[in-house]
């Protein structure tokens, strides 16, 4: 039976969920982070940042009431010296996490259009499946992106992957690049923040709000103090699902909002591997036999507030000529999904594969990029960054 990666202080047992579905080159990243002189500030000891981006919790009030007007994309900060995440304490507290919505990325495209890998039949819907409680005893790698859009503050999902420069300590966190930068219409979101194991109790949406921090982020917030993502989305993804989606994935470094001495994969016990370059196709040709999608969808019929899974035999989506084939599953999850793991059996331990980019205006399908040299270039220079760290 698959099993998650644990580490050798893993306190929590991670259940291994995946069975069987039976129904239904070159280094190419765009980087972003805060070198040591700018996280080093003035004599304020606050960082200093671009574009007015608000460096206390009294001028992110304000600059909230403003209804974020003035923050459009000849104002993002695009370029990878300009990225800013300074740690805003307290910012993230639950009632907060409640309020933000969904950031999805959707296509009405119900088949691809050719290109370098086939698309097969639409995969049959899948319902998606609660995913069993408390999280941290059986998803614990699993948890939500919350960060501020000019939209206002949106939610995604991540996954904690296992860092070879860093064994056992690994601070990655493996999203979607629309959580992280909007594309060729913007620039990086703001104020990013991972929470492993979100509301781990799975308490009503209603309830969350007013729940204690313990439960709602039981290990922590975590602040992404790098981001790095692909350059083929920087310059082509957008809202809408395109050939951007087969590159839409993203890896955050981060770090506790408390400080401490111990790694992300330390405090939560557990991490998995990354399964570059997959196999792909429908399991019968010599593809993957089944994956589970985990995440935390928010838009309707779901609320945000409970982990759920769908598993399913993929298959191929080519979205555009020359771009490489996504894995394709039918699955009901809305977004907030996006970003979230896509885990697969390898040789026995659960390996991510893929996460959600794209998924039908209907709900019946998500399609995920395949991991191949360009992800992978994107992993490398983000863990070679930290090495030792």
């Amino acid at each position: 039976m698959p099993s998650i990666r644990r580490t050798a202080a893993a306190a929590v047992a991670v259940a291994a969920l995946l069975v069987t579905a039976t129904a239904c080159g070159p280094e190419d990243t765009k980087a972003a982070g805060q070198d040591s002189a700018a996280e080093a500030g003035g004599s304020s000891g606050l960082p200093k940042l671009p574009n007015g981006l608000p460096k206390s919790l009294d001028s992110l009030k304000k600059w909230e009431q403003g209804g974020w007007k003035n923050w459009d994309k000849e104002t993002w900060a695009r370029k990878a010296s300009e990225f800013a995440n300074p740690v805003i304490k307290d910012l993230w507290k639950p009632s907060r996490m409640a309020k933000a919505e969904d950031a999805p990325v959707v296509t009405t495209q119900s088949t691809g259009s050719g290109g370098s890998g086939a698309t097969d039949p639409e995969p049959r819907p899948v319902t998606a499946q609660q995913v069993e409680r408390p999280y941290h005893q059986h998803m614990a790698p699993i948890g939500k992106i919350f960060f501020d859009s000019p939209d206002g503050p949106m939610v995604c999902s991540g996954t904690v992957v296992s860092d070879p420069a860093n064994p056992g300590k690994s601070n990655l966190v493996w999203t979607a690049g629309h959580c992280v930068h909007s594309g060729s219409s913007g620039g990086w979101m703001r104020n990013i923040v991972f929470v492993p194991s979100y509301n781990d109790s799975g308490l009503p949406a209603n309830q969350v709000a007013a729940s204690s921090q313990q439960n709602v982020s039981p290990y922590g917030t975590w602040w992404a103090d790098w981001s790095q993502t692909s350059t083929q989305w920087i310059e082509g993804g957008g809202h809408s699902g395109n050939a951007a989606s087969a590159y839409d994935f993203a890896v955050l470094h981060v770090k506790p909002e408390n400080g401490g001495g111990k790694s992300l994969e330390e405090t939560v016990g557990t991490s998995v591997p990354v399964w570059f370059d997959a196999p792909q196709g429908n399991g019968v040709t010599g593809g993957l036999d089944g994956v589970k999608a985990i995440g935390y969808p928010q838009a309707p019929p779901y609320d945000g507030a409970k982990m759920m899974n769908c598993l399913d035999r993929p298959v191929r989506l080519t979205m555009a000529q020359s771009t490489p084939a996504m894995h394709w599953i039918g699955c009901s999850m809305t977004g907030g999904t996006s970003g979230g793991g896509w885990l697969a059996d390898r040789n026995g331990e659960l390996s991510l594969v893929s996460n959600s980019s794209i998924g039908s205006l209907d709900h019946t399908w998500l399609a995920g990029p395949h991991l191949g040299p360009e992800a992978e270039g994107v992993f490398d220079a983000i863990s070679k960054k930290y090495a030792g760290q």
